[in-house]
């Protein structure tokens, strides 16, 4: 076998999944560009628009805006008719059952 034998030698795969017609609506910037223009591109992402970072043509990554999360309230779950005994301290026997180990 040589060196270069077609069923042993296999190019990096091409993993990104960017879709053409995404490609057509976003930037694509080759690294050098992207390090050169990285406060303007970041600028771009926080507007919205989405940017492809590429190595010799092939897109390697895509920058996008990062949503924040929602804040949530207690109490998501609505009222809860909890008795006033749940907050009661537990008795002996029962603070003696509680830390009986599982079998």
């Amino acid at each position: 076998m040589t060196a270069f034998d077609a069923h042993e030698y296999w190019a990096e795969p091409y993993t990104a999944e960017v879709d053409q017609l995404d490609l057509v609506n976003m930037g694509q910037y080759n690294v050098q560009e992207a390090k050169t223009r990285l406060s303007e591109l970041l600028h771009m992402v926080e507007k919205g628009d989405e940017v492809v970072i590429a190595r010799g043509g092939r897109p390697v990554a895509k920058l996008v805006k990062i949503e924040r999360p929602l804040k949530r309230t207690l109490g998501f779950l609505g009222p809860l008719d909890v008795p006033a005994e749940a907050f009661e301290p537990m008795s002996r026997e029962e603070l003696e059952a509680w830390e009986q180990p599982l079998i």
